[in-house]
């Protein structure tokens, strides 16, 4: 008897632990999930934008090469992942529709591609000499004089700037991506969101307060990915340009409620890089170094998910009663984080 209830339970504890343990590889699983649902490519310029002008090429062909091997390859690295492309012939879809729609497929990262320009520079030769005559002095003491003026011959070379740079909104234009988030906030476009959160007030300071707290998070998932997009070129050899930081003139970084990034992928204006832009061998190299950056951001990202501490059940029914902007906030921040969790 003591012998059976001792194998019952051995195998009771067998069991327990099993259970126990797939259990724990079920939630490590699902922690595992990738963090990126849906990434937006998006082809800088296109139709009659035809961005900067190279020897024989245009910028807009360019992008539109390099995004389409890039999404190509990001479906292949990330097959659960949703990949969107705001243009995939030679059209020209408006900054404001390419945000939009980037916003409205609830974009988790957005990558811009470009191509580069610098002006040529300005040479000069002496081709000649010209006789100038002239006159010095006054009265009986003038005289002519002649000399030898040099006559030049100018002309432009074609620039060397070469190299990848790549861009992300600047953090002193934050408050410009905050109205956007909130423009944008993805709860306001649910169905009869008033009953699920209770009445909310975009306009409160709190809503402001969260909505400023994402830009930050943004700029910083910003900056980490464009870190690891310029470590990736420099690894295949490319001149390294840095991570730079714009103001103003990317209407795309600043209207983009996401983590959202704008690489120059090289120079058009410099014969060699020009080549190297428009090759199959080119274009290919630049589309895997970003898509490797891309599974570095996962990585990262999915680290960084895994040590924020475990959310709590909130109970939506009891946030919408209470019908208090920080409660609302709270609801909104855990199901953001869940989101990304899933």
């Amino acid at each position: 008897m003591v012998k059976r209830t001792f194998i019952f339970f051995l195998i009771a504890s067998f069991m327990i632990s099993f259970f126990s343990f797939v259990k724990k590889e079920n939630t490590a699983y699902k922690a595992k999930q990738k963090p990126l649902k849906t990434i937006i490519v998006d082809p800088g310029h296109g139709g009659n934008d035809a961005g900067a002008k190279g020897s024989y090429s245009y910028e807009k062909d360019i992008c539109l090469g390099v995004s389409l091997k890039l999404g190509k390859l990001l479906e292949k690295e990330f097959p659960d992942t949703k990949i969107l492309y705001t243009r995939t012939t030679d059209m020209y879809p408006s900054l404001f529709n390419r945000a939009d729609f980037a916003n409205n497929n609830k974009g988790d990262l957005f990558l811009c591609i470009h191509v580069n320009a610098a002006p040529g520079r300005r040479m000069s030769e002496v081709i000649g000499h010209k006789t100038v005559t002239s006159y010095v002095g006054k009265g009986k003491k003038r005289r002519k004089v002649t000399r030898q003026v040099p006559q030049y011959r100018y002309y432009t070379l074609p620039s060397t700037a070469k190299g990848t740079e790549t861009y992300i909104w600047g953090s002193h234009k934050n408050e410009d991506k905050e109205v956007a988030i909130r423009e944008n906030a993805p709860m306001l476009q649910e169905e009869d969101y008033e009953k699920k959160y209770g009445p909310v007030d975009v306009n409160s300071p709190e809503f402001i307060a969260l909505s400023l707290l994402k830009t930050k998070q943004f700029f910083k998932r910003s900056a980490t990915l464009a870190g690891y997009v310029q470590d990736e070129f420099v690894k295949v050899g490319r001149v390294d340009r840095d991570v730079r930081q714009r103001g103003v003139g990317i209407w795309v970084l600043q209207a983009t409620a996401m983590p959202s990034v704008l690489v120059e992928t090289g120079f058009i204006s410099n014969p060699e890089e020009e080549r190297y832009l428009n090759s199959e061998e080119g274009q290919t190299e630049l589309a895997e170094c970003i898509v490797r950056a891309v599974k570095q951001y996962e990585k990262w990202l999915a680290e960084k998910q895994t040590e924020e501490p475990k959310e709590t059940n909130t109970n939506t029914q009891q946030v919408a009663s209470s019908k208090t902007t920080k409660a609302f906030l709270e609801m909104v921040e855990n199901k953001e984080k869940a989101r990304l969790k899933m």
